[in-house]
């Protein structure tokens, strides 16, 4: 698929991002020099439990492990200099490393994604700036969409974090499965809900406005990752049971990138059927 508006939406965070104070004071705080944000690794967390899927990254998908196909499209992004599988399970290891995957084993006691990131991150033996939470549950995910977070990340010295949106279907609406985003005239998210957000007086989908879906992809600065796991879940965080409302209750900047990408999420099993289904008819292997 291409990516139509994310370009203009970098753009857009450079011009606004490019306030000498602000970024000198960002570069100082995390200590950084020469290339900004240089390395980048792409991370996808895999666990075998799941309430509505168990063992989801092990489906086939056309003949392949969902886990594979996620790693083969993040293994085309331009921007990633490693790719690696952070997963607490066997059966899951066994599997990647079947189709070439580094492996790093993590702990059942992660209590989402990002935590098996950075307890990933801490047992490579080389160093990363970004690091890139790739879900696996989007095994048909666009390298360019990857790329265009990390950029992101790299253009906006006061943020720590990084993720993508796309245009959400008036169907999807009152999905709590797709989470909605809303975000600032500067491209900054301010909330996340499983709810419909904004929420007008009639209670229905307004057709005029450009709601927001929120893609499960997201970038970290190295550091802020680290700090990540210290931070005491917040009220908002448990109430949604959405990991990014931690990072907004804190007080830290993320910043947003609306890309045109036609969603396959897999969130139970017969989201396989609809997968292949799309696959075959655009005669993707």
């Amino acid at each position: 698929m291409p990516i139509v508006s994310s370009k203009s939406w970098i753009l857009h965070g450079l011009a606004a991002g490019a306030a000498m104070a602000a970024a000198l004071g960002a570069r100082a705080y995390l200590g950084r020099s020469g290339k900004f944000r240089s390395r980048v690794i792409g991370i996808i967390p895999a666990r075998f439990a799941s309430t509505r899927f168990q063992g989801k990254p092990l489906a086939h998908i056309l003949g392949k492990p969902m886990i594979q196909r996620t790693w083969e499209r993040a293994k085309l992004a331009a921007t990633l200099d490693h790719v690696v599988v952070a997963t607490d399970d066997e059966k899951i290891a066994a599997c990647c490393q079947g189709f070439g995957a580094e492996v790093i084993m993590t702990s059942e006691s992660c209590r989402n994604g990002t935590e098996r990131c950075n307890e990933a991150l801490q047992k490579l033996a080389k160093k990363y700036d970004i690091v890139v939470n790739i879900q696996g549950d989007e095994p048909l995910i666009e390298p360019e969409i990857i790329d265009c977070i990390v950029k992101a990340l790299q253009a906006a010295p006061d943020a720590v974090f990084s993720t993508a949106v796309t245009s959400l279907k008036p169907e999807d609406a009152f999905d709590p499965n797709r989470v909605k985003c809303m975000v600032d005239n500067r491209g900054y998210a301010i909330y996340f809900s499983r709810g419909l957000i904004p929420y007008n007086k009639s209670g229905k989908v307004n057709p005029q406005f450009p709601y927001l879906l929120h893609l499960g992809i997201q970038s970290y600065d190295s550091k802020f990752l680290k700090i990540y796991p210290e931070l005491e879940p917040t009220p908002l965080q448990l109430e949604e049971d959405l990991e990014q409302l931690k990072v907004l209750e804190n007080g830290y900047k993320m910043k947003v990138i609306k890309v045109d990408h036609e969603t396959h999420g897999v969130d139970t099993p017969e989201d396989i059927d609809k997968i292949e289904r799309f696959m075959r008819e655009r005669n993707l292997s």
